[in-house]
């Protein structure tokens, strides 16, 4: 197939263009500054491509020769050890043990309320609401921890928290007064010309940056 024979010539992701999964591993490729063909990837009918690669048809996929992986973590990972410069996760284990904590709790416990907001019927919207601004009232003291997240320097945790933040006004998620510390968190990764590589239009077009 000639579309297989080009993606084994560089380095490709298949990825939505509006999925804060898939948002996740192309903020970490800007972070890395890789340069790697996207292919958009409409959830509903995914490429013959995908369907051969992936068994289970899914985004964010990454193809780098004769290696496919996918599911974001996997990805983020691979990508933070393949293009070491500059590190996403800090040396010592206990540091880097606490990240994937919060990184496992933002898949499990942030992402479906997002999903749930964007797909579901008005019950599960409202309830995806109340729960995600809960979510992260209750994380507010971690937000004062560091500069990013529990970190001095950006990590693979930001990579996975940022792009929820960066959706809360188009999710219709009203933080109260004390949440401007989310908020100015949020500020501090969003100026970085990298984090606005990783947007595609239709991302952009979530949020108005203050001038």
């Amino acid at each position: 197939m000639a579309g297989s024979a080009r993606l084994r010539n560089t380095l490709t992701l298949f990825s939505s263009r509006d999925c804060v999964v898939c948002h996740r591993v192309r903020l970490v490729l800007a972070a890395k500054g890789v340069t790697y063909d996207m292919i958009p990837v409409d959830p509903a009918k995914p490429p013959e491509d995908l369907l051969d690669l992936n068994p289970y048809h899914s985004v964010p996929t990454l193809v780098e020769r004769d290696l496919v992986l996918y599911a974001a973590s996997v990805v983020s990972e691979y990508l933070d050890e393949r293009y070491p410069h500059p590190p996403l996760m800090p040396v010592d284990p206990l540091s880097r043990a606490r990240l994937r904590l919060s990184i496992l709790r933002f898949e499990h416990d942030w992402v479906p309320q997002v999903q749930a907001i964007q797909t579901g019927a008005k019950s599960a919207v409202d309830a995806g609401r109340k729960r995600l601004r809960e979510l992260l009232m209750e994380s507010l003291p971690l937000f004062k921890v560091a500069k990013f997240w529990l970190n001095t320097e950006m990590s693979l945790a930001d990579c996975a928290l940022a792009p929820i933040i960066w959706r809360l006004p188009s999710l219709g998620v009203s933080l109260p007064k004390d949440g401007k510390l989310i908020d100015d968190y949020g500020m501090r990764i969003f100026r970085n010309p990298g984090f606005m590589r990783s947007l595609t239009a239709e991302e952009k077009a979530l949020r108005e940056m203050p001038s």
